[in-house]
């Protein structure tokens, strides 16, 4: 069956077309000959949205079974999500690569972290020796991503400090690179990211500990960030319920989330690449991209460029197709302009995954 695609194509942002066609999965702008059943639908068409912070495979305790990981998979799908970065799992979700209906993930494999520096069961705990090892390790099970966790609590201290001495990150980052993969690391304070950065990093996740004198070093690297902002509306509870052992932790925890609006908005004022994420998959729920697009919104990004941030900018930067000819036929369609108002999103009329408009 041929897939009519007709309304409103956004291409890009100012690209947009009046049709498209499916075809064997894949889109065309070429009429084809119709000699069989055409199926039409009709409104806003996207491409399928991006989640670039997304745990499939991964809850509050670590690995999930394979059902549980297809409900998440099938919640961020039908939510409009058909391409995820999964920034970390310590479950094997290969499978799901032989699914034509359930998003396209790129894995970072599990995350690494310090040993007792991180939640239990979700990484490889590891000391500084171990590094290198454990990210070369990493880059050849991924799909061209690394991921750190750059900071965490510090029991000793009792508030968040940097888990890795500046020449043991510099050697890891190297080694990824030189396998064709990039690091990404989590990140709330502010101690670790000039390390991360002047070491070469590719990307920080939530990066709340931005400042007004890392700010312009990240943009000059062009070092990305993934807010994650429906994570840090987490931050007071988790504050609450630490304070008692750590008041220091707690107090910087509430620091970091009231201002957090100001410091994504500085970031993006100073061009540092802003993409979307949810960090679905621990203790957050899946399906929430469009609850994070208006996040971004809310903090001062204009609307068209946090949709970008969920779309075409974000398959640019991780490498993968939008709607143009040949590419796969990853799109959802919408009743109304989502440029015009990002809470569109929230709705979706149709997805369609490989062709195939889900039911």
């Amino acid at each position: 069956m041929v897939l009519h695609v007709k309304g409103r194509v956004l291409v890009g942002p100012e690209d947009v077309r009046d049709e498209l066609w499916v075809v064997g999965g894949r889109v065309t702008f070429t009429r084809p000959a119709l000699a069989g059943d055409v199926r039409t639908v009709t409104g806003w068409a996207l491409p399928g949205l991006v989640d670039a912070h997304c745990h499939v495979g991964l809850d509050a305790h670590g690995a999930v079974d394979a059902e549980t990981s297809e409900k998440q998979a099938l919640t961020d799908r039908d939510a409009g999500t058909l391409l995820i970065r999964d920034a970390g799992s310590a479950a094997d979700t290969r499978w799901i690569d032989d699914r034509e209906d359930l998003p396209k993930i790129i894995r970072a494999g599990r995350h690494i972290a310090r040993t007792r520096r991180y939640i239990r069961n979700y990484a490889h705990e590891i000391e500084p020796s171990d590094l290198v090892a454990y990210v070369g390790r990493e880059a050849r099970r991924g799909d061209g991503w690394v991921k750190l966790v750059g900071d965490w609590i510090d029991r000793e201290a009792g508030d968040l400090t940097s888990c890795w001495p500046r020449a043991e990150v510099e050697a890891a980052i190297a080694e990824a690179h030189r396998l064709g993969a990039r690091v990404t690391a989590h990140c709330f304070a502010e101690d670790s990211l000039r390390d991360l950065v002047e070491a070469g990093i590719d990307c920080i996740e939530h990066a709340t500990g931005l400042t007004e004198d890392t700010i312009p070093l990240f943009a000059e690297r062009g070092v990305a960030i993934v807010p994650t902002l429906v994570n840090i509306a987490t931050f007071p509870g988790l504050a609450a319920g630490g304070e008692g052992k750590f008041p220091r932790w707690a107090d910087h925890m509430r620091r970091l989330h009231a201002r957090r609006y100001d410091t994504v908005r500085a970031a993006y004022d100073a061009g540092i690449p802003v993409f979307v994420g949810t960090d679905a998959g621990g203790s957050l729920a899946h399906g929430l991209v469009a609850d994070e697009v208006a996040e971004l919104v809310a903090a001062g990004i204009p609307p068209v460029a946090a949709l970008s941030a969920t779309s075409w900018a974000a398959r640019t930067w991780l490498g993968r197709p939008g709607l143009e000819e040949g590419a796969p036929a990853d799109l959802v369609v919408y009743e109304d302009d989502p440029r015009a108002d990002v809470r569109v999103l929230a709705a979706p009329r149709r997805v369609i995954v490989n062709g195939r408009v889900i039911e």
